[in-house]
Protein backbone atom coordinates (compact mmCIF):
# COMPACT_ATOMS: atom_id res chain seq x y z
CA UNK A 1 0.00 0.00 0.00
CA UNK A 2 3.00 2.44 0.86
CA UNK A 3 4.53 1.61 -2.71
CA UNK A 4 1.15 2.21 -3.86
CA UNK A 5 0.94 5.98 -2.28
CA UNK A 6 4.53 6.51 -3.39
CA UNK A 7 3.27 5.56 -7.09
CA UNK A 8 0.32 8.17 -6.54
CA UNK A 9 2.50 10.72 -5.65
CA UNK A 10 5.12 10.70 -8.31
CA UNK A 11 2.77 12.29 -11.54
CA UNK A 12 3.71 15.67 -12.68
CA UNK A 13 4.21 18.90 -10.80
CA UNK A 14 2.11 21.31 -11.11
CA UNK A 15 3.60 24.30 -12.64
CA UNK A 16 3.98 27.49 -10.58
CA UNK A 17 2.87 29.81 -13.94
CA UNK A 18 -0.26 30.08 -15.88
CA UNK A 19 -1.29 31.95 -19.25
CA UNK A 20 -4.91 32.60 -18.76
CA UNK A 21 -8.27 34.50 -20.76
CA UNK A 22 -10.42 37.13 -18.89
CA UNK A 23 -14.16 36.91 -19.89
CA UNK A 24 -13.70 40.25 -20.20
CA UNK A 25 -12.97 42.01 -23.65
CA UNK A 26 -11.59 45.62 -23.67
CA UNK A 27 -10.97 46.89 -27.45
CA UNK A 28 -12.69 43.77 -28.90
CA UNK A 29 -10.10 41.31 -27.54
CA UNK A 30 -10.09 39.29 -23.79
CA UNK A 31 -7.63 40.65 -21.11
CA UNK A 32 -4.52 38.13 -20.43
CA UNK A 33 -3.51 37.05 -17.01
CA UNK A 34 -0.14 35.75 -15.97
CA UNK A 35 -0.14 34.85 -12.89
CA UNK A 36 1.92 32.59 -10.50
CA UNK A 37 0.35 30.23 -8.37
CA UNK A 38 2.25 29.98 -4.97
CA UNK A 39 1.23 30.91 -1.63
CA UNK A 40 1.97 34.09 -1.29
CA UNK A 41 3.21 34.17 2.55
CA UNK A 42 6.68 35.40 4.56
CA UNK A 43 8.46 38.39 4.37
CA UNK A 44 9.97 38.85 1.27
CA UNK A 45 7.58 40.85 -1.19
CA UNK A 46 6.88 39.20 -4.48
CA UNK A 47 4.93 39.65 -7.94
CA UNK A 48 2.05 36.93 -8.14
CA UNK A 49 -0.18 38.50 -11.39
CA UNK A 50 0.23 40.79 -14.27
CA UNK A 51 -3.13 41.47 -17.24
CA UNK A 52 -2.86 43.11 -19.70
CA UNK A 53 -4.92 44.47 -22.37
CA UNK A 54 -4.29 43.20 -25.95
CA UNK A 55 -7.03 44.98 -27.55
CA UNK A 56 -5.49 48.36 -25.93
CA UNK A 57 -2.03 49.22 -26.95
CA UNK A 58 -1.03 45.69 -25.16
CA UNK A 59 -1.85 47.67 -21.81
CA UNK A 60 -0.19 46.46 -18.81
CA UNK A 61 -3.76 46.85 -16.63
CA UNK A 62 -2.23 45.74 -13.74
CA UNK A 63 0.39 44.28 -11.14
CA UNK A 64 -0.69 42.34 -8.60
CA UNK A 65 1.92 41.51 -5.97
CA UNK A 66 2.09 40.16 -2.15
CA UNK A 67 3.41 42.76 -0.09
CA UNK A 68 4.19 40.70 3.70
CA UNK A 69 1.42 42.72 6.44
CA UNK A 70 -1.12 43.49 3.53
CA UNK A 71 -1.33 40.27 1.75
CA UNK A 72 -1.86 40.55 -2.21
CA UNK A 73 -2.80 43.80 -3.60
CA UNK A 74 -3.38 45.70 -6.52
CA UNK A 75 0.72 47.49 -7.27
CA UNK A 76 -1.23 49.54 -10.30
CA UNK A 77 -3.84 52.39 -10.08
CA UNK A 78 -6.42 51.14 -12.41
CA UNK A 79 -10.16 50.42 -11.77
CA UNK A 80 -11.64 46.75 -12.57
CA UNK A 81 -11.63 45.33 -16.05
CA UNK A 82 -15.56 45.53 -15.88
CA UNK A 83 -15.09 48.96 -14.73
CA UNK A 84 -12.44 49.82 -17.55
CA UNK A 85 -15.05 48.21 -20.04
CA UNK A 86 -17.10 51.54 -19.48
CA UNK A 87 -14.46 53.51 -20.01
CA UNK A 88 -12.58 52.32 -22.68
CA UNK A 89 -15.70 53.02 -25.65
CA UNK A 90 -13.94 55.43 -27.98
CA UNK A 91 -16.12 57.98 -26.76
CA UNK A 92 -15.07 61.81 -25.81
CA UNK A 93 -13.31 61.00 -23.10
CA UNK A 94 -11.35 58.21 -24.76
CA UNK A 95 -10.76 60.11 -28.25
CA UNK A 96 -8.05 58.25 -29.77
CA UNK A 97 -7.59 55.87 -26.77
CA UNK A 98 -6.63 58.65 -24.00
CA UNK A 99 -8.59 56.20 -21.21
CA UNK A 100 -5.38 54.04 -21.80
CA UNK A 101 -2.94 56.23 -20.31
CA UNK A 102 -4.78 57.55 -17.43
CA UNK A 103 -4.91 54.23 -15.80
CA UNK A 104 -2.27 50.85 -15.75
CA UNK A 105 0.66 51.06 -17.90
CA UNK A 106 0.21 51.71 -21.46
CA UNK A 107 3.33 51.61 -24.24
CA UNK A 108 3.76 54.49 -25.31
CA UNK A 109 4.74 54.55 -29.53
CA UNK A 110 6.11 55.93 -31.67
CA UNK A 111 6.84 58.88 -29.51
CA UNK A 112 6.42 59.36 -25.94
CA UNK A 113 5.28 62.93 -23.94
CA UNK A 114 4.16 65.71 -26.03
CA UNK A 115 4.60 67.10 -29.55
CA UNK A 116 3.03 70.39 -30.33
CA UNK A 117 1.65 72.45 -33.45
CA UNK A 118 -0.29 73.87 -35.52
CA UNK A 119 -3.74 73.04 -34.04
CA UNK A 120 -6.33 72.46 -36.29
CA UNK A 121 -9.84 72.69 -34.78
CA UNK A 122 -12.23 71.18 -37.13
CA UNK A 123 -9.79 68.03 -38.16
CA UNK A 124 -8.80 68.06 -34.85
CA UNK A 125 -4.99 67.59 -35.45
CA UNK A 126 -1.84 69.45 -34.92
CA UNK A 127 0.56 70.02 -37.77
CA UNK A 128 4.06 69.84 -37.17
CA UNK A 129 7.62 68.97 -39.08
CA UNK A 130 8.93 65.80 -38.50
CA UNK A 131 12.57 65.51 -40.35
CA UNK A 132 11.48 68.18 -42.83
CA UNK A 133 8.07 66.31 -43.81
CA UNK A 134 4.68 67.80 -42.33
CA UNK A 135 2.49 65.36 -40.37
CA UNK A 136 -0.94 65.50 -39.17
CA UNK A 137 -0.99 64.20 -35.29
CA UNK A 138 -4.29 63.76 -33.32
CA UNK A 139 -5.12 66.71 -30.68
CA UNK A 140 -5.76 64.11 -28.11
CA UNK A 141 -4.86 66.05 -25.22
CA UNK A 142 -4.41 69.70 -23.77
CA UNK A 143 -4.33 71.30 -19.82
CA UNK A 144 -7.47 72.19 -18.06
CA UNK A 145 -6.90 76.14 -17.93
CA UNK A 146 -9.29 78.07 -20.73
CA UNK A 147 -6.10 78.92 -22.25
CA UNK A 148 -4.96 75.48 -22.48
CA UNK A 149 -2.90 74.66 -25.84
CA UNK A 150 -4.30 71.50 -27.63
CA UNK A 151 -1.16 68.99 -28.48
CA UNK A 152 -1.21 65.34 -29.86
CA UNK A 153 0.09 62.92 -26.55
CA UNK A 154 1.48 59.82 -26.30
CA UNK A 155 1.41 58.17 -29.34
CA UNK A 156 -0.45 56.90 -31.98
CA UNK A 157 -1.21 53.11 -29.87
CA UNK A 158 -3.09 53.49 -27.36
CA UNK A 159 -6.47 52.38 -28.08
CA UNK A 160 -5.04 50.07 -31.51
CA UNK A 161 -5.71 46.44 -31.06
CA UNK A 162 -2.96 43.94 -31.16
CA UNK A 163 -2.87 40.57 -32.44
CA UNK A 164 -1.89 37.86 -29.91
CA UNK A 165 1.02 35.47 -31.58
CA UNK A 166 1.78 33.24 -28.27
CA UNK A 167 1.28 32.43 -24.89
CA UNK A 168 3.99 30.16 -22.86
CA UNK A 169 3.57 28.70 -19.25
CA UNK A 170 6.44 26.96 -17.41
CA UNK A 171 7.86 26.42 -14.22
CA UNK A 172 9.98 29.67 -14.29
CA UNK A 173 7.76 32.08 -16.68
CA UNK A 174 4.03 32.91 -18.02
CA UNK A 175 4.44 35.16 -20.98
CA UNK A 176 2.18 36.34 -23.56
CA UNK A 177 3.82 38.20 -27.03
CA UNK A 178 1.86 39.89 -29.64
CA UNK A 179 2.48 41.93 -32.58
CA UNK A 180 0.94 44.79 -34.55
CA UNK A 181 1.23 46.84 -38.27
CA UNK A 182 1.14 50.55 -38.43
CA UNK A 183 1.39 52.34 -42.01
CA UNK A 184 0.67 55.77 -41.04
CA UNK A 185 -0.88 57.38 -43.99
CA UNK A 186 0.28 61.00 -42.84
CA UNK A 187 -0.14 60.72 -38.90
CA UNK A 188 4.05 59.94 -38.92
CA UNK A 189 6.73 58.89 -41.13
CA UNK A 190 7.10 55.31 -42.50
CA UNK A 191 5.87 51.59 -41.70
CA UNK A 192 6.46 49.50 -38.69
CA UNK A 193 5.91 46.39 -36.99
CA UNK A 194 5.92 45.94 -33.50
CA UNK A 195 6.54 42.67 -30.89
CA UNK A 196 4.92 43.28 -27.23
CA UNK A 197 6.31 40.90 -25.00
CA UNK A 198 5.04 40.91 -21.40
CA UNK A 199 6.65 38.22 -19.24
CA UNK A 200 6.47 37.11 -15.45
CA UNK A 201 8.99 35.17 -13.59
CA UNK A 202 10.08 34.70 -10.43
CA UNK A 203 12.26 37.75 -9.88
CA UNK A 204 10.38 40.48 -11.91
CA UNK A 205 7.96 41.59 -14.57
CA UNK A 206 9.62 42.50 -17.75
CA UNK A 207 7.69 44.17 -20.78
CA UNK A 208 9.74 44.51 -24.40
CA UNK A 209 8.76 46.40 -27.45
CA UNK A 210 10.74 46.13 -30.88
CA UNK A 211 10.14 48.56 -33.42
CA UNK A 212 11.13 47.63 -37.21
CA UNK A 213 10.90 49.63 -40.35
CA UNK A 214 8.89 48.00 -42.52
CA UNK A 215 8.93 50.73 -44.89
CA UNK A 216 10.98 52.14 -47.71
CA UNK A 217 12.17 55.48 -45.79
CA UNK A 218 13.56 56.55 -42.41
CA UNK A 219 11.22 55.59 -39.39
CA UNK A 220 11.26 58.29 -36.13
CA UNK A 221 10.39 56.07 -33.45
CA UNK A 222 10.49 56.64 -29.64
CA UNK A 223 8.52 54.14 -26.72
CA UNK A 224 7.84 54.29 -23.39
CA UNK A 225 5.92 52.98 -20.72
CA UNK A 226 2.98 54.77 -18.32
CA UNK A 227 2.87 52.81 -15.37
CA UNK A 228 0.36 54.20 -12.68
CA UNK A 229 2.57 52.99 -9.45
CA UNK A 230 0.29 52.31 -5.79
CA UNK A 231 1.79 53.90 -2.77
CA UNK A 232 0.32 50.84 -1.16
CA UNK A 233 0.36 52.50 2.63
CA UNK A 234 -1.96 55.27 1.42
CA UNK A 235 0.76 57.58 2.53
CA UNK A 236 2.11 59.75 -0.54
CA UNK A 237 4.14 62.84 1.93
CA UNK A 238 6.47 59.76 3.28
CA UNK A 239 7.15 57.76 -0.54
CA UNK A 240 10.39 57.87 -1.21
CA UNK A 241 11.52 58.45 -5.07
CA UNK A 242 15.02 58.12 -6.79
CA UNK A 243 15.63 59.03 -10.05
CA UNK A 244 19.26 59.08 -11.17
CA UNK A 245 19.25 61.76 -12.95
CA UNK A 246 22.03 65.18 -13.67
CA UNK A 247 19.64 67.16 -15.51
CA UNK A 248 15.65 67.89 -15.78
CA UNK A 249 13.57 70.19 -18.58
CA UNK A 250 12.01 73.31 -17.22
CA UNK A 251 8.54 73.30 -18.32
CA UNK A 252 6.17 76.10 -19.31
CA UNK A 253 3.61 75.52 -16.28
CA UNK A 254 2.51 72.47 -14.69
CA UNK A 255 -0.59 72.42 -17.17
CA UNK A 256 0.91 72.40 -20.60
CA UNK A 257 3.96 70.85 -19.70
CA UNK A 258 5.78 71.83 -22.47
CA UNK A 259 9.76 72.56 -22.10
CA UNK A 260 11.19 75.89 -22.87
CA UNK A 261 14.42 74.79 -23.84
CA UNK A 262 15.85 75.53 -19.83
CA UNK A 263 17.47 72.86 -18.38
CA UNK A 264 18.58 72.84 -14.86
CA UNK A 265 20.98 69.98 -12.80
CA UNK A 266 19.24 68.39 -10.68
CA UNK A 267 22.11 68.37 -7.87
CA UNK A 268 21.55 70.21 -4.78
CA UNK A 269 17.83 71.13 -5.99
CA UNK A 270 14.23 70.40 -4.87
CA UNK A 271 14.69 67.42 -8.07
CA UNK A 272 17.93 66.45 -7.04
CA UNK A 273 16.28 62.28 -6.93
CA UNK A 274 20.05 60.79 -7.39
CA UNK A 275 19.21 59.30 -3.92
CA UNK A 276 16.51 58.51 -2.50
CA UNK A 277 14.22 61.26 -1.32
CA UNK A 278 10.51 61.55 0.70
CA UNK A 279 8.42 63.31 -1.53
CA UNK A 280 6.62 65.80 1.14
CA UNK A 281 4.39 67.54 -0.60
CA UNK A 282 6.02 68.24 -3.81
CA UNK A 283 4.10 68.15 -7.20
CA UNK A 284 5.98 66.33 -9.94
CA UNK A 285 5.77 66.65 -13.97
CA UNK A 286 8.75 66.19 -15.04
CA UNK A 287 11.51 64.87 -17.64
CA UNK A 288 14.46 63.87 -15.99
CA UNK A 289 17.40 62.80 -18.55
CA UNK A 290 21.30 63.00 -18.70
CA UNK A 291 20.21 59.53 -16.40
CA UNK A 292 23.92 57.89 -14.33
CA UNK A 293 23.40 54.15 -15.33
CA UNK A 294 24.11 51.01 -13.32
CA UNK A 295 27.63 49.20 -14.07
CA UNK A 296 25.94 46.88 -15.89
CA UNK A 297 25.29 49.48 -18.40
CA UNK A 298 21.21 49.73 -16.93
CA UNK A 299 19.08 52.40 -15.66
CA UNK A 300 17.25 52.24 -12.66
CA UNK A 301 14.52 54.19 -10.83
CA UNK A 302 13.05 53.56 -7.65
CA UNK A 303 9.78 53.91 -5.56
CA UNK A 304 9.69 53.31 -2.43
CA UNK A 305 7.18 53.05 0.93
CA UNK A 306 8.51 52.50 4.02
CA UNK A 307 5.21 52.42 5.72
CA UNK A 308 4.58 49.72 3.49
CA UNK A 309 7.92 48.26 3.89
CA UNK A 310 8.59 47.42 0.79
CA UNK A 311 9.69 49.23 -3.02
CA UNK A 312 9.25 49.18 -7.05
CA UNK A 313 12.62 49.13 -8.90
CA UNK A 314 11.84 50.26 -12.75
CA UNK A 315 14.84 48.98 -14.64
CA UNK A 316 15.58 49.76 -18.40
CA UNK A 317 18.71 47.58 -19.72
CA UNK A 318 17.65 49.17 -23.10
CA UNK A 319 20.14 52.07 -24.49
CA UNK A 320 17.96 54.07 -26.05
CA UNK A 321 16.19 54.66 -22.82
CA UNK A 322 17.24 58.38 -22.61
CA UNK A 323 14.60 60.10 -19.62
CA UNK A 324 11.71 59.46 -17.00
CA UNK A 325 9.30 61.20 -16.73
CA UNK A 326 7.81 61.55 -13.37
CA UNK A 327 4.35 62.32 -12.93
CA UNK A 328 3.34 62.70 -8.89
CA UNK A 329 0.80 64.76 -7.81
CA UNK A 330 0.87 65.16 -3.63
CA UNK A 331 -3.33 64.43 -2.98
CA UNK A 332 -2.95 61.24 -5.29
CA UNK A 333 -1.63 57.60 -3.28
CA UNK A 334 0.33 56.91 -6.57
CA UNK A 335 3.56 57.67 -8.29
CA UNK A 336 4.00 57.72 -12.32
CA UNK A 337 7.41 56.63 -13.41
CA UNK A 338 7.91 56.48 -16.96
CA UNK A 339 11.43 55.23 -18.59
CA UNK A 340 11.39 56.74 -22.22
CA UNK A 341 13.24 57.27 -25.57
CA UNK A 342 12.58 60.59 -26.10
CA UNK A 343 12.00 63.93 -24.16
CA UNK A 344 8.82 66.06 -24.27
CA UNK A 345 8.20 67.72 -28.05
CA UNK A 346 11.16 66.20 -28.87
CA UNK A 347 10.82 67.52 -33.00
CA UNK A 348 11.46 71.14 -31.76
CA UNK A 349 14.36 72.17 -32.61
CA UNK A 350 13.81 75.50 -31.18
CA UNK A 351 13.41 74.33 -28.01
CA UNK A 352 16.11 71.55 -28.01
CA UNK A 353 18.41 73.04 -30.20
CA UNK A 354 21.54 70.63 -30.31
CA UNK A 355 20.75 68.28 -27.59
CA UNK A 356 19.64 64.74 -28.16
CA UNK A 357 16.08 64.29 -27.86
CA UNK A 358 15.84 60.63 -28.05
CA UNK A 359 14.51 59.87 -31.24
CA UNK A 360 16.00 57.19 -33.06
CA UNK A 361 15.71 57.10 -36.89
CA UNK A 362 15.50 53.58 -38.44
CA UNK A 363 16.61 52.46 -41.63
CA UNK A 364 14.75 50.64 -43.58
CA UNK A 365 14.76 47.03 -42.32
CA UNK A 366 16.44 47.46 -38.67
CA UNK A 367 14.36 47.54 -35.58
CA UNK A 368 15.01 48.83 -32.03
CA UNK A 369 14.37 47.18 -28.53
CA UNK A 370 12.86 48.97 -25.85
CA UNK A 371 12.33 46.34 -22.24
CA UNK A 372 11.35 47.85 -19.02
CA UNK A 373 10.85 45.62 -15.66
CA UNK A 374 9.82 46.18 -12.32
CA UNK A 375 11.32 44.41 -9.50
CA UNK A 376 9.54 44.48 -5.86
CA UNK A 377 12.15 44.38 -2.48
CA UNK A 378 11.83 44.64 0.99
CA UNK A 379 12.51 48.02 2.33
Amino acid sequence: MAAAAAMTGCGPAQRQFAVSDSDIALGGAKAVSLKRAVEATGAVPMLTEAVILPGRGFNTWQLRGYIPGKGVVDLFTAPSLAEAAKLMTGGENDYRGNESFKNGGSPLVPFANRIRGRFDAAARTIETKIDGQTVKLPANWKGKKPDAEPHSMHGLILGEPLTVVRREDTDGHALVECTYEKAFAGEWLGKMKLTCTAILTRSDFSLTITAKNTGTGPLPMGIGWHPYFNIVSGDRRQAKLKIPAKRRALVDNYDNVFPTGVIENTEGSQFDFRTPRAMGGQFLDDCFFDLIRNGDGSAEAQIIDPAANFGYSVVSQSKGVKAYQCYAPPDKPFIVLEPQYNVGDPFNASVWKDIDTGITMLAPATETTYDASVRLFKA
